[in-house]
């Protein structure tokens, strides 16, 4: 009689050397999803300053031709990384949908500010 062979990773093991590499990959996730947060929070701090600048200047919040040539150029940037440039053109349209959020309420924020040096 032969014996049924057994389902991979089913040894003990193997089973808690599986357990290692998940751990340690699940750390790699965690330092990289840290790293995203600031990295988009630098960015934002970067953008409010552009959408103040707008506001200043009577620019609209919006600029569809600056936007499809950044989505153009992330696709492309996605494509040679090995990420999916639909995912990726995804992920900048809801970035970029929250810039323009909130250039609209700064330029809102302005149109309300008192005029002149009060301060």
């Amino acid at each position: 009689m032969t014996e049924a062979p057994t389902a991979p990773g089913s040894d003990p093991e193997d089973v808690a050397r599986a357990r290692e590499v998940l751990a340690l990959e699940r750390r790699s996730i965690d330092n990289i999803d840290a790293a995203l947060v600031h990295l988009l929070a630098e960015r934002f701090s970067h953008t409010q300053r552009v959408g103040r600048l707008k506001a200043e200047h009577g620019l609209p919040p919006a600029d569809p031709s600056r936007e499809q040539a950044q989505i153009d150029r992330l696709r492309a940037l996605a494509d040679d990384a090995g990420l999916d440039p639909t995912f990726a053109e995804a992920f900048l349209r809801f970035i970029v949908t929250e810039v323009i959020r909130h250039h609209e309420r700064i330029r809102e924020e302005e149109a309300g500010a008192p005029s002149g040096d009060e301060g």
